[in-house]
């Protein structure tokens, strides 16, 4: 049976819930040309599936009751080993995977022609995104930490972006011309069409006419502003939440409030890499092309997509603060040794020090959100009490 399994690892926050929703939305019109994107039953969506197995194979158990991934990676496998044609596997999460993890991957996906696919995205806009992801799963760093820490390179998010690493990883028995890397175009790129440019690029890679799926998705994971993350992150940390354990908590927080009510109510800015930042992550990413250009791996799209674009005004930001730097080492204080405190930058919001007015207008429409969740939802007590009323009159009926 000629099959071709293309691996779609991530990385996150690179349009993946658009890409396995639209997936989803147009698998019976793409398999009519036989291109697959499986699931477990009809019961259960491709992407919860993909995830779940994904899950399995990494050897993970969150999102859900203990137990509930095991045997899916197998299940998944079992499906594809059903098919022909083309096959699609894709979840961000296995972007970092272990070299032991990829080669039961590649072993169980022995004698189809696997390819693996990788989305990347400018550090710019990337890793501010991871931070807030972060946050909506339950983590309770500030973003000066996150940054301090992902600069070293310590974070999954980071190690999911690290470009070489991922790729080496996964492609290491495979041809280059097997491994793809899809780049995530700059904020208001247009195709000809009108069609989303960067399905349009997945579909490249997968060898999809977009005729074949015309049902778009309207699902994203839309940003939070720097007073809307601040919120999430308070709860976290008045609620103790563990990351990637409560299902509980990630319905109400992550879906229910972060992804839905918060970002429909923004008011505050956007999350941005302060000034300071952008010299690191304009010399890593030219690091990571000119590893592209050698690796001889597929590249779709513009590399000039992954440069991180400095806001305007940035560079002279940074300018004047080398100068502030150097005045204010000069002024320090002959008592303690300290030089004066930094004054704030105009053009770059501190997510971790958000003005107590926007703070309080998030957490109100956080308490809105949350008191209407409430009031829709059964009372539990009066659940139980009405089973047991219901119960009761069944055994009298017999």
């Amino acid at each position: 049976m000629s099959r071709v399994v293309y691996l779609h690892i991530g990385a996150p926050k690179t349009g993946t819930t658009y890409l396995q929703d639209r997936l989803t939305r147009n698998a019976s019109t793409l398999a009519d040309h036989g291109i697959h994107f499986p699931t477990r039953s009809a019961l259960v969506s491709p992407g919860l599936f993909h995830f779940r197995a994904a899950l399995d194979l990494l050897g993970q158990d969150w999102g859900g009751e203990p137990g509930h991934a095991e045997g899916n990676w197998d299940a998944l496998v079992k499906r594809v080993r059903k098919l022909s044609g083309t096959v699609i596997i894709s979840h961000e999460i296995l972007a970092p995977a272990k070299p032991q993890v990829i080669a039961r991957a590649m072993a169980d996906l022995a004698g189809d022609e696997v390819h693996v696919v990788y989305s990347a995205r400018d550090l710019g806009r990337a890793v501010p995104a991871a931070w807030q992801e972060s946050i909506k799963q339950g983590r309770k760093w500030s973003f000066r930490r996150f940054l301090r820490r992902t600069r070293r390179g310590k974070p999954w998010f980071f190690r999911a972006f690290d470009m070489p690493s991922v790729l080496e990883a996964w492609g290491a028995r495979l041809p280059p011309g097997r491994v793809h890397v899809v780049t995530v175009p700059r904020p208001g790129t247009l195709s000809e069409s009108g069609e989303d440019p960067l399905w349009l690029r997945f579909c490249e890679v997968f060898g999809i006419d977009p005729e074949w799926a015309p049902l778009d998705s309207d699902r994203s994971n839309r940003s939070l502003g720097v007073a809307e993350t601040q919120v999430v992150r308070e709860l976290n940390r008045r609620l103790d939440r563990a990351t990637r354990r409560e299902s509980a908590y990630d319905s109400l927080i992550r879906e229910m409030l972060a992804q839905d009510e918060l970002v429909k109510k923004r008011e505050s800015a956007a999350v941005r890499l302060p000034p300071s930042a952008y010299p690191w992550a304009e010399e890593t990413t030219e690091r990571w092309i000119d590893y592209l250009h050698t690796s001889g791996v597929e590249i779709v799209g513009d590399l000039d997509d992954l440069r991180p674009v400095r806001p305007e005004g940035y560079t002279k930001a940074l300018e004047r603060a080398e100068v502030g730097k150097q005045s204010r080492a000069a002024q320090r204080c002959p008592e303690c040794g300290r030089p004066p405190r930094r004054p704030p930058n105009p053009l770059w919001h501190n997510p971790d020090r958000v003005p107590a007015g926007q703070r309080l207008r998030a957490s109100l429409e956080a308490l809105s959100a949350m008191t209407r969740e409430a009031a829709s939802r059964p009372d539990p007590k009066l659940q139980l009490v009405e089973r047991l009323r219901q119960n009761t009159q069944r055994l009298r009926g017999k």
